[in-house]
């Protein structure tokens, strides 16, 4: 099987499967690869990064479990966490109008806007290798990561808990 293009049209479905499958193990080890150095360069533990990122995906700040959730990190990791990146002046901490006893995260402005500034360069070259794609193509590449976005945290759940993810 060689290394060209797919859409070439010259591969059977086998080959295919069989590309996408050896693909996804690159681009995760690739990607752990960027994430470390990326982490490197803004000075946090890749895990922190991870934390920061989905942070940036939220509308409203988050619990401490919600980012235990969204991370796949215990309570406790993920209150550990949160102390060094609060220290750090990466996020802060906010009082729940809803609920006194429970605080609120959310990343500062001031990280936000570091974070963002890292992100410059690596968004624009990721950015570039999206616009070689079709508006269809787009939206196949965006189902398949969403659903094995889905796939990859049901199969965390049951070899951490044992039990088949909820439905």
């Amino acid at each position: 099987m060689s290394t060209n293009s797919p859409r070439s049209g010259e591969w059977t479905r086998a080959e295919l499967m069989a590309r996408v499958i050896v693909e996804s193990q690159r681009h995760y080890a690739d990607y752990m690869v960027f994430n470390q150095a990326m982490a490197d360069s803004v000075g946090l533990h890749p895990t922190d990064l991870q934390c920061v990122a989905m942070l940036d995906l939220e509308e409203e700040p988050v619990s401490t479990g919600d980012i235990a959730r969204l991370t796949g990190l215990t309570s406790g990791s993920a209150t550990r966490l949160v102390d060094r990146l609060v220290k750090a002046g990466i996020v802060e901490r906010h009082s729940d109008p809803g609920d006194r006893r429970r605080s609120l995260v959310a990343l500062a402005p001031a990280a936000r806007s570091r974070i963002s500034q890292a992100w410059d360069t690596p968004a624009q070259a990721f950015g570039a290798v999206l616009d070689t794609y079709s508006d269809e193509e787009l939206a196949v590449i965006a189902d398949y990561l969403h659903r094995t976005r889905e796939v990859g945290r049901a199969q965390a759940h049951r070899l951490t808990t044992g039990e088949d993810a909820p439905s």
